[in-house]
């Protein structure tokens, strides 16, 4: 089980980094789209930080993950 947490951490941080281009994006559908892939990327972020027993990365990523979602509900409005 512990190896699967571990083969998390390169993915979560590729689709961070490809989120956060897309964020840049000046079309509110990309935007969202990006917010998405963070929500995901944090949950990646979550379930690796939970196999290696690191606290501060979950709770930083379950606050980043609320920021997403208020993200998207702002996005939705343009």
């Amino acid at each position: 089980m512990d190896e699967m947490f571990a083969l998390l951490e390169w993915p979560a941080m590729a689709i961070s980094l490809a989120a956060a281009w897309w964020m840049g994006s000046k079309k509110a559908g990309k935007r969202i789209v990006a917010f998405w892939m963070l929500i995901v990327g944090n949950l990646m972020w979550i379930a690796w930080g939970w196999g290696e027993a690191a606290w501060a990365l979950i709770a930083l990523n379950i606050g980043l993950l609320v920021l997403n979602v208020r993200g998207i509900r702002k996005n939705e409005d343009s």
